[in-house]
């Protein structure tokens, strides 16, 4: 049987903000912008994160050090060495547990589309 909600029991929520339907329409727009970060070359990191968001070079390069670390022999490694790498295959896991949860949750939301098709 599927997941039932009733109203205020848990997911029950709808989104009414006109200025986020906007806002989401054309991308990002602000009256400002805040740069916390110290950047020798800030022209240089913006083109960087219009290929890729810091998220996406996280997670290639963690993929990247997980095929390496599934494939590499640490029998010669200290103690603390291999449990560094037994704590990032860990991670790695878990990343991407929470990766399939979302992409789960992302595909049991509500969308316009879907309403008029349960509708009809």
């Amino acid at each position: 049987m599927g997941d039932v909600r009733l109203p205020l029991s848990g997911n029950v929520w709808q989104d009414i903000s006109p200025f986020r339907w906007f806002f989401e329409s054309v991308g990002q727009m602000s009256l400002f912008t805040v740069n916390v970060g110290r950047s020798s070359d800030p022209q240089a990191e913006q083109a960087i994160l219009d290929v890729a968001s810091y998220g996406r070079q996280l997670g290639r390069i963690g993929e990247a050090l997980l095929a390496i670390a599934e494939h590499t022999n640490v029998s010669d490694y200290t103690g603390d060495q291999k449990s560094a790498v037994e704590d990032f295959k860990v991670l790695m896991r878990e990343i991407a547990a929470a990766k399939q949860r979302a992409m789960q949750d992302r595909a049991t939301e509500a969308t316009p589309a879907r309403v008029l098709r349960l509708r009809a």
